[in-house]
């Protein structure tokens, strides 16, 4: 039998990310945050293709970035509503790290790989914030998405885009539990 990580187990069963807008200060300050970014950089990566990077968002950099996001959804014709939650992350936030896939020429790691590797550095970097007894939380939204909010905002690559926006903070509310699938439901198993 293997010797189990209860504690770390434990962790995963039980894990919960916290709502961006309950996040305040403190937040990670350099020294606390490279330990993370290197927990996350630990992620299966094919080929060992490191398609991904780390855009840091630190607080001062959150109006500007609230107001591309404005200025942005205005030009795509978006609704007052849309527009307020693009820019709602970056009016409210206080840290971001913007984890950015990298897509990188290779014969044999496919794109989606590159994909799921980068998901899954979302995922550690989550994860290990949570870990550590930060809040955070995992977004994206419309912006994320826009090619020229992409360029505005990080200056990002033709072969690059957000993967994700992982809001790190002090927990100011603990959220409550909500429903998780039926793993029954969703699960089938083959013997021969």
């Amino acid at each position: 039998m293997p010797d189990p990580n209860h504690d770390a187990f434990h962790f995963l069963q039980t894990r919960r990310s916290r709502p961006a807008k309950t996040l305040g200060l403190p937040v990670p300050d350099r020294d606390t945050l490279l330990p993370l970014l290197t927990a996350a950089a630990r992620t299966p990566d094919h080929g060992k293709l490191e398609p991904w990077r780390f855009i840091v968002v630190q607080q001062a950099a959150m109006p500007k970035l609230a107001n591309i996001a404005q200025q942005r959804g205005e030009a795509l014709g978006l609704d007052a509503e849309q527009i307020k939650k693009g820019r709602g992350q970056f009016d409210q936030g206080a840290l971001a790290v913007v984890v950015v896939e990298v897509q990188k020429p290779s014969p044999k790691i496919p794109p989606l790989e590159q994909t799921y590797s980068t998901g899954a550095v979302c995922l550690a970097l989550l994860n290990a914030a949570l870990a550590a007894g930060w809040g955070a939380n995992w977004l994206s939204g419309w912006a994320s998405h826009d090619r020229e909010f992409m360029t505005q905002a990080f200056d990002l690559a033709p072969n690059e885009r957000i993967a994700g926006i992982i809001h790190i903070g002090t927990e100011t509310s603990a959220p409550p539990e909500r429903p998780r699938p039926d793993i029954n439901e969703m699960t089938t198993w083959l013997s021969d």
